[in-house]
């Protein structure tokens, strides 16, 4: 037995011996010759990985980087575009038109109260001026975010703070204010809500009434927080330049109260006072009846925006003779002392025209060219312009910019309307209407700029709002540049008519326009309203009056038209006349004009009716 078991033992040693003989030499053979397929294999591996990894690295560093780049600078730095207050304006004296100023808006959240309800109310209404029982109400629509109430002062502001009630929430943002409210909306305009001009300086002077402020650029941490050491020094640094206008507000309210005096009083439908200095063409006032104000512009119906004075089309009427005349002198068609035949009624082209006062007085037989802008012949005028050549005629009423825009530094003007050239030197009856102001068509703006070249001695001037940007010690910092005068007729030929239309104010039509001690040159105006559609509408007439002062040393052109005067009794010389005499007298107390050295006496003589136009 223990023979047999050694020999098994010796047996099974020696099978193992032989096994780890042969596993021993497959290992050598395998050392000793690798595998190719499996070299290439690993080398492929890590060719394949390193190249995947540049291509990665292209795609971040160079593929990628712009857009890696601007995410990081979003989430490291902050832009910051400060609010920049608007620059003010002023009138011609500093008196503020429009400013920006800081308001608040009054939330509530209600979840965060202390006091109930009605303690709250009972506290906040005095103070916001609204009743209890509405403010409960209010209280009472939401858990939080609820909108009490816009535009709060900072006096409010303060008063609501210093109750201390827990829930409220005041955001304060700047808001344009307008302190003499629609005394002078028809040339300041408004802003919308985006702080953006939508009508008068506020739109057409958008660009020197907003300052500029670069953007702020902050870095931050990983945390959110800021860098101080960032923020640039006087950042926030800004002008106190002031755009001054030329309009004077003590002339504006002058203005205003007078033409609504005359509105109420003839229950017109509109009306407009301009003021003009005819040496420079600077308009000291500007209104229109009825406006808006402009700090509550969203309750006022969007035709209240405009200003008629300048966007609106008119056929002037007899205010517009002197100009004729004027041009009949300087085209030497006739002469300041000429004289003609004046019918009372004539027929041109198969249409009758005829003098306002032909049925009660008839014709007036030979009179002088001063009585004929004296009594407003309509039958004179046309013997006047038929001694200019029709094509001479055309070409003078385009020299004047019949037509044409007037350059005024506010928005939406509009140019007149005119025939063109062949019908209206081919036409008798258009250069005969126009003798007496129909047939073409302006703005209540452009009849000032017209009669102050009368004014001037000849020069047509163009009419601006717009003094200038002043520093707040008044030194002048920009103003505009303005077209250099254009001359158009001679300083001679102007006095000529202007000592007509003196007779207008002594003698005429224009007797309601008198100031004692001072001279005036007027003209009266009672024209028919053109109907869109064509023709004239009936019932409907438009009144005016121009007057120049003083006639000593003439340098103001008053303007007053007013738009369907109700009642028979509804001329030029009853509606417009006095709103004139009454700015005229608000001039002379601030100019302080002293008395004509020379009186003209006004004739005893009755005064004749107001005048309308007959028109074809």
């Amino acid at each position: 037995m223990g023979s047999r078991s050694r020999s098994l033992h010796s047996h099974r040693s020696r099978r193992l011996s032989v096994a780890g003989s042969r596993f021993r030499q497959r290992l050598s053979i395998s050392k000793a010759e690798p595998s190719p397929l499996r070299l290439m294999l690993v080398w492929g591996t890590l060719v394949a990985s390193a190249g995947g990894l540049a291509l990665n690295l292209f795609r971040l560093q160079v593929v990628q980087a712009p857009e890696l780049q601007r995410k990081a600078r979003d989430q490291q730095m902050v832009y910051l575009r400060p609010f920049v207050p608007r620059r003010q304006i002023i009138d011609r004296t500093g008196a503020v038109l429009a400013l920006d100023r800081p308001v608040y808006t009054l939330f509530a959240h209600p979840k965060l109260f202390k006091q109930s309800k009605e303690e709250i109310a009972a506290k906040l209404a005095p103070v916001l001026n609204l009743s209890v029982d509405k403010l409960i109400k209010k209280l009472g629509e939401g858990e939080s975010g609820i909108r009490i109430q816009n535009s709060l002062s900072e006096n409010i502001g303060d008063r609501i703070t210093s109750l201390r009630i827990d829930g409220l929430e005041l955001i304060q943002h700047q808001q344009r204010f307008y302190p003499q409210q629609d005394l002078t909306a028809d040339v300041v305009g408004y802003v919308n809500d985006d702080q953006k001009g939508q009508a008068g300086i506020e739109l057409s002077q958008q660009n020197l009434l907003e300052r500029r402020a670069k953007d702020v650029i902050l870095r931050r941490t990983g945390d959110g927080s800021f860098l101080p050491d960032d923020v640039p020094s006087g950042f926030l640094n800004m002008d106190a330049l002031q755009l001054q206008l030329t309009i004077d507000n003590r002339l504006q309210r002058a203005g205003l109260n007078a033409l609504r005096q005359q509105i109420k009083q003839f229950n017109a439908k509109r009306g407009a006072v301009i003021v003009m200095d005819a040496w420079d063409g600077s308009l000291l006032s500007l209104v229109t009846a009825p406006s808006y104000d402009p700090n509550l512009y969203y309750k006022y119906p969007v035709e209240r925006f405009k200003n008629w004075a300048i966007t609106d089309l008119y056929e002037p009427g007899s205010t517009f003779k002197p100009i004729n005349v004027a041009i009949a002198l300087e085209d030497g068609a006739i002469k300041s002392n000429s004289m003609f035949y004046d019918e009372g009624q004539i027929t041109i082209a198969g249409w009758p025209i005829q003098n306002y006062d032909f049925s009660t007085s008839g014709g007036r037989g030979t009179i002088s060219v001063t009585d004929i802008i004296k009594f407003s012949s309509n039958v004179g005028m046309v013997h006047i312009i038929q001694q200019i050549k029709p094509v001479t005629y055309y070409r003078w009423l385009k020299r004047l910019g019949i037509g044409e825009l007037t350059g005024i530094d506010l928005p939406s003007e509009s140019p007149g309307q005119f025939k063109d050239s062949d019908t209206f030197i081919n036409s008798s009856i258009e250069r005969a209407t126009a003798a007496f102001g129909q047939g073409f068509s302006l703005t209540p703006i452009q009849l000032a700029q017209l009669h102050s070249s009368l004014a001037n001695g000849g020069k047509i001037v163009t009419p601006h709002v717009i003094r200038g940007l002043f520093d707040a010690n008044g030194q002048l910092y920009w103003q505009p540049n303005l077209p250099a005068p254009r001359p158009i007729f001679s300083r001679a030929n102007t006095q000529a008519v202007l000592a007509m239309m003196e007779t207008v104010v002594t003698d005429g039509t224009g007797k309601s326009a008198q100031i004692p001690g001072y001279r005036i040159g007027g003209k009266t105006g009672t024209a028919q309203k053109a109907n869109p559609n064509g023709g004239y509408l009936e019932n409907a007439k438009i009144t005016s009056f121009v007057g120049v002062f003083p006639l000593d040393s003439p340098r103001y052109v008053v303007v007053a038209v007013v738009d369907e005067p109700q009642g028979s009794d509804a001329f030029g010389s009853t509606v417009a006349a006095p709103i004139v005499k009454s700015v005229i007298e608000t001039l002379i107390a601030l100019e302080k004009v002293s008395p004509s050295t020379k009186v003209v006496s006004p004739s005893p003589s009755p005064s004749p009716e107001p005048e309308t136009e007959e028109t074809p």
